[in-house]
């Protein structure tokens, strides 16, 4: 069961990168403007190359790589004792979540504007969870 959870996450993280993390707006009045990781890295890249190439790798590359990883140590076709990296590779990932809330937050917080997350926001964050906690199963399992 977990080996197809870990496969499915490999489907779920593209789909979460082009969904909607967030509709946002600069004044009540005007219509809202859907953002996701795509389109937010495609913005930086405009702006902040550096930046761009962190969240890329925060973003895309850490949690992918991680679920590659999970699944190949889980598949028998990568060793076990690999696994610290794998879970490394969680962590960073899981920076990407806290950085998309703390840009939420201090939207918000500002008041110009106007945000509200959407339903692509919960699934990344789904995805990024889901790898944590079938990193600390496959874990588990290997020890038993």
């Amino acid at each position: 069961m977990l080996k197809l959870i870990t496969l499915a996450l490999l489907v779920l993280y593209p789909i979460a990168w082009f969904a909607p993390l967030m509709r946002a707006g600069l004044l009540p009045l005007f219509g809202l403007e859907e953002i996701s990781v795509i389109t937010g890295l495609q913005s930086l890249w405009h702006t902040d190359v550096i930046l761009a190439l962190i969240v890329t790798l925060f973003a895309l590359f850490a949690p992918y790589l991680k679920t590659i990883g999970l699944a190949l140590v889980q598949w028998d076709l990568l060793p076990p004792r690999l696994l610290p990296a794998v879970h490394v590779m969680g962590k960073m990932a899981m920076a990407d979540i806290f950085l998309i809330a703390l840009y939420i937050t201090l939207a918000k917080g500002i008041g110009v504007g106007r945000i509200e997350t959407a339903w692509g926001l919960y699934l990344f964050t789904g995805c990024i969870l889901a790898g944590l906690v079938l990193g600390h199963l496959t874990e588990r399992r290997l020890r038993h």
